[in-house]
């Protein structure tokens, strides 16, 4: 069994970062709570190499400016699974980004997964190992933890080295081991990892219904909303949940009356905001709302033109596919094609990253008439 060392003592921590220093890749996770904060709540940092495995203790060390250094080097590659919470608590506590990254569940697909691959999943066919399961919902903020949560922490990392291994092996062997770079490079926006309460209410589901003061209302609100969970360091649902902007947008109460009368919002929320959330109502009923973002429509079964276009997209992907040994829907699904050709390029896996380079600039020649299909010798194919 490899021996896990605890890092509670700012020796223990001098000494991991000269090892840290010395390695050429490192892997990475954390353990953290969300559920009663705005923010995660970092509890647990592990790390590891083919030679050592470390769990850092943030709570025992509240300056962790040294490790997050030796972390950040350059030099290193920071092996993550599904990373994008993990950077936002590194962002969250350093305000940048640490580069470069090898994000295993990234790296999947080009090895035959599904899009978006479980760690269980690349454990269990990578090294034949059945995770536990039994520390899933452990409340990692609590201390001391006992041996048996610090060794389901540690198998994370433990684990992460052996299929990072197993993974870089296999992709210089199939010569796509540069293939992912642009895709590991767009996890370095420190865009990804902040929230514009401005922006919250694009994320509102239903919003797209509501026009005029309704809809300023539900901007107004929903503002309001991730701005005072942001200060407050609280989930935002503690505060008003969905179907409550909703109410608003519907009852647009301009006083604490009105506002009391909503079914489901709670007597402290009237008590410490009412003023303000009446105040905002009455403002955002004489402010023209902003435009709702250009819904893309969905085509399928509704135009044979359009469906005979889908058709002739993915007959180019499968032909990529098959060059490339891949199974043709994890280049691209159908939803994919139909975002392409709809224009909508913040859905469209296509215009990213290895895909991109694969077939989705092709298909983009294709669809602007300069690639053409052509029937040869019993074969498809698309020439310029």
């Amino acid at each position: 069994m490899t021996n896990i060392e605890y890092i509670k003592k700012p020796e223990q921590l001098d000494d991991l970062c000269k090892r840290i220093e010395n390695a050429p890749w490192i892997a990475v996770d954390t353990e953290f709570l969300r559920e009663k904060t705005y923010y995660p709540k970092f509890c647990l940092l592990q790390l590891a190499t083919p030679d050592w495995v470390a769990c850092v203790d943030p709570i025992a060390l509240p300056n962790l400016k040294a490790l997050f250094d030796a972390i950040y080097n350059p030099a290193i590659t920071k092996v993550f699974h599904s990373c994008r919470q993990d950077l936002e608590i590194f962002y969250q506590l350093t305000g940048k980004l640490p580069s470069p990254i090898f994000d295993t569940q990234i790296a999947a697909p080009l090895l035959g997964f599904q899009d978006n691959t479980g760690y269980s999943m690349l454990v269990s066919s990578f090294l034949n190992i059945n995770l536990n399961k039994a520390h899933t919902r452990a409340d990692w903020s609590h201390r001391p933890l006992t041996e048996d949560e610090i060794q389901y922490a540690a198998d994370d990392v433990i684990y992460l080295c052996q299929i990072y291994q197993k993974m870089v092996k296999q992709l210089t062997e199939l010569g796509r081991a540069n293939w992912l770079r642009d895709d590991f490079a767009a996890l370095e926006n420190p865009a990804m990892y902040e929230t514009e309460p401005k922006n919250a209410w694009l994320r509102v589901k239903g919003k797209n219904k509501l026009t005029g003061k309704q809809l300023s209302i539900i901007q107004a609100v929903s503002q309001w909303r991730e701005a005072t969970a942001q200060k407050e360091n609280r989930p935002k649902n503690w505060l008003l949940r969905d179907e409550l902007l909703f109410d608003f947008a519907k009852l647009q109460p301009e006083t604490i009356e009105t506002l009391s009368k909503i079914r489901g919002i709670s007597e402290r929320i009237v008590n410490y905001y009412g003023k303000e959330l009446c105040t905002l109502v009455k403002t955002a009923k004489t402010t023209p709302p902003l435009p709702l973002p250009i819904l893309t429509k969905n085509i399928s079964g509704k135009d044979p033109q359009q469906e005979a276009i889908i058709d002739i997209l993915f007959a180019l992907v499968r032909i990529r596919a098959e060059e490339n040994l891949l199974n043709p829907t994890i280049l691209a699904t159908r939803n994919d094609l139909e975002a392409l050709l709809n224009g909508d390029e913040e859905e469209c896996m296509l215009l990213r990253g290895w895909r991109f380079s694969m077939v989705g600039k092709e298909l983009q020649q294709l669809l602007r008439g300069e690639l053409q299909l052509k029937i040869e010798n019993g074969r498809l194919q698309f020439i310029e």
